[in-house]
């Protein structure tokens, strides 16, 4: 089975530290938010991705080479962002007409979904109930039939929000919609959106239903970000030993990574040769090859290669920075 991953945003909500690292390669539990994503499609049994790339998308293909190399991967580089429509009108020629899945690449998922290939509807949209609809796009229906989509509605629609993983069956009429949109120029907040060509699906009579996504985790802001570590962390139970440090689990500890006389956890992500001595952290995410002494840190993302030494409490400090408190 194939899968589109659009991943060509540039995540402004995440800066400093996507100015040097694509948003879907943002770690989270000891792997990019794009790993997590691939290890769900992978267990069902989806054997070609398509990414559809943007702001520094050489680092995801890279990564996806490295980490995947089962993966038939295909790539295709959207030169203008005119909305995540567009994006994955890109791909038609590449899905052929198959059935194919649609996966948001900031976003982590839980849930049983190998019923989904077995459905007969024409697309299936992943969604769940969040309390602030006007963030996402949104589906009335009547049982599991959506009835009306709406981009990020100004006024309450449902509190039902599409959360980007989408099965859809019916690929040549979706790309005949997405078509439409561009053709006819309908575009919602300047932008060509798959939520839009859904909705047209619908007004041509097309069986769209929806179905339940137990966990969703929105990785596009450092609050969330957080959030993700947290439970993925609570869930794998991690609960590694450092001598001469107190490690409170859950907490993933890279093994090239060194703690040095600290005290980490919980909640901690502390990747590839990255360097913790004479600190307190909890709840924080540390990047590749970064150093953090003498700190006390919570709440935190500290970037690759970025350096800091003294008393912060809460910081952002993205790739290759340094800050030193004396």
């Amino acid at each position: 089975m194939k899968a589109i991953i659009p991943v060509a945003g540039e995540g402004t909500r995440l800066r400093p530290h996507t100015h040097t690292i694509p948003k879907a390669m943002m770690p989270v539990a000891g792997k990019p938010i794009i790993g997590h994503i691939l290890d769900t499609l992978i267990s069902l049994q989806v054997n070609q991705v398509i990414l559809i790339v943007g702001h520094l998308g050489d680092k995801i293909i890279e990564f996806v080479k490295d980490s995947y190399p089962r993966l038939q991967l295909k790539s295709i580089h959207q030169k203008e962002r005119k909305g995540l429509g567009h994006a994955v009108l890109l791909a038609k020629d590449l899905v052929a007409g198959e059935p194919v899945l649609i996966v948001y690449g900031d976003t982590v998922f839980e849930g049983e979904f190998s019923g989904l290939i077995h459905r007969q509807a024409d697309a299936s949209i992943g969604v769940k109930e969040v309390e602030d609809p006007t963030r996402f796009g949104v589906v009335e229906t009547k049982g599991e039939r959506i009835i009306r989509m709406v981009e990020k509605p100004t006024s309450f629609v449902s509190n039902l929000a599409i959360v980007g993983f989408n099965y859809v069956n019916n690929s040549p009429l979706l790309f005949e919609c997405l078509e439409e949109l561009v053709r006819s120029s309908i575009t919602t907040r300047g932008e060509y959106q798959l939520t839009d060509a859904f909705q047209l699906m619908v007004e041509k009579g097309a069986k769209v239903e929806t179905f339940r996504v137990e966990n969703w985790f929105d990785c596009g802001k450092p609050e969330t970000l957080l959030e993700t570590n947290r439970y993925l962390l609570e869930k794998s139970g991690l609960a590694p030993q450092v001598e001469g440090s107190v490690v409170n689990p859950p907490v993933f500890i890279s093994g090239s990574a060194k703690v040095v006389n600290s005290i980490v956890g919980p909640y901690v992500s502390i990747a590839d040769k990255a360097i913790v001595e004479d600190s307190i952290v909890r709840n924080s995410i540390i990047g590749e090859e970064a150093e953090v002494r003498q700190c006390l840190l919570e709440g935190s993302l500290i970037g690759a290669n970025a350096r800091i030494k003294g008393l912060p409490y809460q910081v952002s400090l993205g790739d290759f920075s340094e800050i030193e408190i004396k």
